[in-house]
């Protein structure tokens, strides 16, 4: 009889000891894996590890992968004046086609100039294959845009940086100012024989 009790003591005592100590391990797992959580904030604030952004998968866990996120926030900035400059080059290839066609149009009916006559004007329309690559162009410059606003909207000081500087960047390489001045006539109030050619900054396309 004291062989078994002794038994028996020894047994339970064995269970309750695995049993802590199985415990002591989960607690250990959990507490690993809510240090190493998306860490989201909204307000401004500084953070680089541990830092999420649009989703859970693009979690940042070393100072080199949140380089690399700054450096893909300020390539949409590029990207963004890229597609900009690219939707302007191709509004103004559609407009110098139909210039070719009205200009073919005007020597083939020969028509006489009269002095003092009203203007003449020719509408064109698109063609669907020029109203969708122009709708593709916006919806692509409306997509950039969106992202990095949402990027934006996590308020990290670095990748907002980052941001200002891709815009800084885009506009610098692929929007260079052209101005173009009118020349022989009186010159009027400042700037009043000056055509600038430029496009206000959108947010959103």
């Amino acid at each position: 009889m004291s062989n078994m009790t002794m038994t028996s003591t020894t047994s339970a005592a064995s269970a309750t000891s695995t049993s802590s100590s199985h415990d002591m391990s989960s607690m250990s797992m959990g507490g690993s894996s809510n240090s190493s959580s998306c860490s989201v904030d909204m307000l401004w604030n500084w953070n680089v590890i541990d830092t999420c952004f649009l989703s859970s998968s693009w979690h940042v866990t070393t100072q080199g992968m949140f380089a690399v996120s700054c450096i893909g926030a300020a390539l949409l900035g590029v990207s963004l004046e890229f597609l900009r400059r690219v939707s302007k080059d191709y509004e103004e290839s559609i407009i110098r086609q139909f210039q070719r066609y009205a200009a073919a149009q005007m020597d083939s009916e020969m028509t006489p100039f009269v002095c003092g006559a009203p203007p003449t004007y020719i509408t064109y329309r698109a063609s669907p294959l020029q109203q969708i690559i122009r709708a593709v162009l916006h919806l692509a410059q409306f997509a950039v845009a969106y992202i990095t606003m949402l990027i934006a909207m996590y308020y990290n000081g670095y990748m907002i940086i980052s941001i200002f500087l891709g815009a800084f960047l885009g506009k610098f390489l692929f929007d260079w100012g052209q101005y173009r001045i009118v020349l022989g006539q009186t010159p009027g109030p400042a700037g009043s024989n000056m055509v600038v050619e430029e496009e206000a900054t959108k947010c959103c396309g």
